[in-house]
């Protein structure tokens, strides 16, 4: 798979970073929507750890990039985005974080539980079924399987959510998502993810859903202990993916819109 999606032409000045991590391409209608202002990188990460990413996507912002860059990362696309911004902050002259993970392992423990508590009876039976199967050597086509996994999670993300068009996604990837993100709970477990926020000069901006399972204050709370210039903005009646929900979708592309200008 090649890892690299362009949109518009040149100045490339912005960057979306998509989540999984191992879902490439759906941040596509991003993309798109942006680069009626400007040139719009869409990064694919291709590579099985975490470090392995995080130079990866370096190296896509040097190649193509006009930098510094806005970079926009998207659920686990936030946690890489904000890595790469501590790692090389000459890259990044913007950092915008949309429904990021938590950043501290404590905020963690209830995602799960209020995701299954979103889902109907015969829908919590069917993801419990497949998280055991992830486990199970002998399961095959795992790739398919985390794509329902994450249909089932999707619907739990979201509060009022528009008809998805899925035809520019790429397919989920597990040995991705789960290599990766071992690394990435080891980073946060460990503090280290957050001390990271120590190293970052560049303004960043956090977007959240009010509905997202991901609790904000996980995001909102540990950045502004870490970050010298952050602000963090809620949005009512969201869920996971802003540009999909029907009452915060203008409201989104007009913040990311104006923070890119």
């Amino acid at each position: 798979m090649e890892n690299l999606r362009v949109y518009g032409s040149r100045p490339f000045t912005v960057a979306v970073i998509h989540g999984g991590p191992g879902a490439p391409g759906e941040m596509v209608p991003v993309a798109r929507e942006l680069s009626s202002l400007t040139g719009v990188l869409e990064p694919l990460q291709t590579k099985s750890t975490l470090e392995g990413q995080v130079e990866e996507l370096k190296d896509v912002l040097e190649g193509y990039a006009d930098l510094p860059v806005t970079l926009i990362g998207y659920s686990w696309g936030a946690f890489l985005s904000f890595i790469v911004t501590a790692r090389y902050p000459a890259l990044v002259k913007k950092l915008v974080l949309v429904s990021s993970g938590p950043f501290e392992a404590e905020y963690a423990e209830s995602i799960f539980t209020t995701r299954l508590d979103r889902l109907g009876e015969e829908e919590r039976v069917e993801l419990l079924s497949m998280i055991e199967k992830f486990y199970d050597p002998g399961v095959e086509n795992k790739d398919g399987l985390l794509g329902r996994f994450g249909e089932l999670m999707s619907k739990a993300d979201s509060y009022d959510p528009l008809p998805r068009d899925n035809r520019d996604a790429l397919g989920a990837q597990f040995e991705i998502n789960q290599k990766v993100w071992q690394d990435a709970e080891k980073l946060r477990n460990s503090g280290q993810l957050l001390e990271l926020g120590h190293k970052i000069r560049c303004p960043v901006l956090a977007v959240h859903g009010d509905y997202d399972p991901h609790p904000a204050d996980g995001v909102r709370i540990p950045l502004s202990r870490v970050l010298k210039d952050f602000r963090f903005i809620l949005l009512e009646k969201c869920g996971h993916c802003p540009w999909q929900e029907r009452s915060a979708r203008d409201r989104f592309y007009g913040i990311l819109k104006s923070e890119i200008l």
